[in-house]
């Protein structure tokens, strides 16, 4: 195991789904900042650009590292391991700046522009922690049972069909644009898909 410094936002940072799932490796935090823009995703996450610079706050945290890790957080972002404009994020080394004013170099996953549709928000001064106290990301705010169709919907293989009786429960997850229905079967939509991710 070696050390690695990562600067992360939303799901990544103190209190959320993905920064518990690092807890037991992680060594520090700090808050710190990078140079970006944030956008908000229809998932209601934020996301890093590396463009039309603007100070986006966040943490900077120094992770115990091995290759099976890194290789784990990186599928989590979505990176292509072999072309990075495939991928969801790249991850490259950019300069960080702490609460002292210094500036440490750092890990930065940094969303790939090509991949932002038309539903996602551009955040206006890189306020991220604010919108999403006033609007929390959709698998914050899903019902029970919807977790539960979702969870059981994500597991399927190949052409297998979860039934879905209560009619209610069919109409919110496709207004929700979770699911589609596909004639005999329900499947996740590329959002359903997301969202499967982060109740896991």
């Amino acid at each position: 195991m070696t050390t690695m410094r990562f600067f992360m936002i939303g799901s990544w940072t103190e209190g959320m789904v993905h920064f518990q799932k690092l807890a037991p490796y992680i060594v520090s935090s700090e808050a710190a900042s990078v140079q970006g823009t944030v956008y908000r995703i229809p998932i209601g996450f934020p996301v890093l650009v590396n463009k039309e610079h603007q100070l986006v706050s966040g943490q900077l945290l120094e992770l115990q590292m091995n290759d099976s890790l890194l290789a784990l957080v990186d599928t989590l972002h979505g990176v292509h391991p072999s072309d990075p404009m495939k991928g969801l994020h790249t991850r490259t080394e950019a300069s960080v700046y702490l609460q002292d004013g210094s500036v440490e170099s750092a890990q930065v996953y940094y969303f790939n522009p090509k991949k932002l549709t038309s539903k996602a928000i551009l955040i206006e001064n890189a306020q991220w922690r604010k919108i999403m106290e006033e609007q929390p990301p959709l698998p914050e705010v899903l019902t029970d049972k919807q977790k539960s169709y979702v969870l059981k919907l994500g597991k399927v293989k190949g052409r297998d069909i979860v039934p879905i009786q209560d009619l209610h429960l069919y109409r919110e997850l496709l207004k929700l644009e979770l699911i589609v229905d596909k004639g005999r079967r329900l499947a996740l939509s590329s959002l359903g898909k997301e969202v499967y991710n982060h109740l896991l």
